[in-house]
C-alpha cells in the first residue's frame, strides 16, 4: 500500500526558505552596515592625514614668509649698499672734475660778465649771471666751447635790465661737463690706443645750487 504524506510539507519549506532569506537578509544588512563603518572609519583617517599634512603646509608657509621677509630685507639693504658704492666710486672717480671746473670757470670768464650762480644736475651745469653786452655773452659761450672740460653751451635765456647800466644783460647758460672718462677716452683715441668699455656708473647725484667763489666775484679784470 502506497504511503501518502498528509503533513503540511509546502508550508514548512515555504517558512524554511522565508527564515533563510531573512537570515540572508540580515546577513547583508550587518555587512553593508560593517562596510560603510569600515569606510567611514578610512574617511576619517584620510581626513585625519590630510587635516595634518595642511597644517605641516601652514607651518611650512609661514616659515618660507618669514625667510622671504628677510631675504625681500637683505635685497634692499643690498641694493642700498650697492648705490652708495657706486655714488663713491663716481666721486672718487670724478674727484678731480670740480677742481678742473672752478679752474676753468675762471679762466673762461672774460672781461663784463658776472656769474651770479651755478647749478650743477649730472653733467649738466647752469650758469646764471649778468653782462655788460650780448657780445659779452657771446663771447663767453665761445671760450666754454673751446674749454677742455665744458662744451656744448647752449643760452637759455637772456633780458635786458633796465635798472643797471653797467650790467645791463641778465643771461642763463647750460654746458655738459667733461667727464675723467671722457677725458682719457679722449687721450686714448688721440694717441691711436684702444679705448676699453667703460662699466655702468651709477647716475650721479644732483648738486645743489652753489656760488662759484672765483666765480660771483666776477673777473679780476672786469670794470667795478
Amino acid at each position: 500500500m502506497a504511503k501518502i504524506n498528509l503533513l503540511p510539507w509546502r508550508t514548512e519549506r515555504r517558512k524554511l526558505r522565508e527564515r533563510e532569506f531573512y537570515m540572508m537578509l540580515g546577513a547583508a544588512v550587518v555587512a553593508g552596515i560593517l562596510a560603510m563603518l569600515l569606510w567611514i572609519y578610512w574617511m576619517d583617517a584620510r581626513l585625519e592625514n590630510q587635516d595634518s599634512r595642511n597644517a605641516l603646509l601652514t607651518q611650512e608657509i609661514k616659515a618660507l614668509d618669514v625667510k622671504l621677509t628677510e631675504i625681500k630685507t637683505l635685497e634692499e639693504t643690498r641694493s642700498r649698499l650697492l648705490q652708495r658704492k657706486q655714488i663713491i666710486e663716481q666721486l672718487q672717480a670724478n674727484r678731480s672734475q670740480m677742481v678742473h671746473l672752478f679752474d676753468e670757470l675762471v679762466k673762461t670768464i672774460p672781461d663784463g660778465v658776472r656769474l651770479n650762480s651755478m647749478k650743477q644736475a649730472g653733467d649738466t651745469l647752469t650758469l646764471v649771471g649778468v653782462a655788460q653786452s650780448n657780445a659779452s655773452v657771446a663771447e663767453y659761450m665761445k671760450r666754454l666751447d673751446a674749454s677742455q672740460w665744458l662744451k656744448r653751451t647752449d643760452l637759455q635765456q637772456t633780458e635786458a635790465k633796465g635798472g643797471d647800466r653797467r650790467e645791463p644783460f641778465a643771461f642763463g647758460l647750460t654746458v655738459k661737463l667733461t667727464s675723467p672718462e671722457e677725458k682719457e677716452k679722449e687721450r686714448l683715441a688721440a694717441e691711436g690706443k684702444p679705448v676699453p668699455d667703460a662699466p655702468a656708473a651709477a647716475k650721479p647725484a644732483t648738486a645743489p645750487a652753489a656760488t662759484p667763489p672765483a666765480a660771483s666775484a666776477g673777473n679780476p679784470g672786469s670794470k667795478p
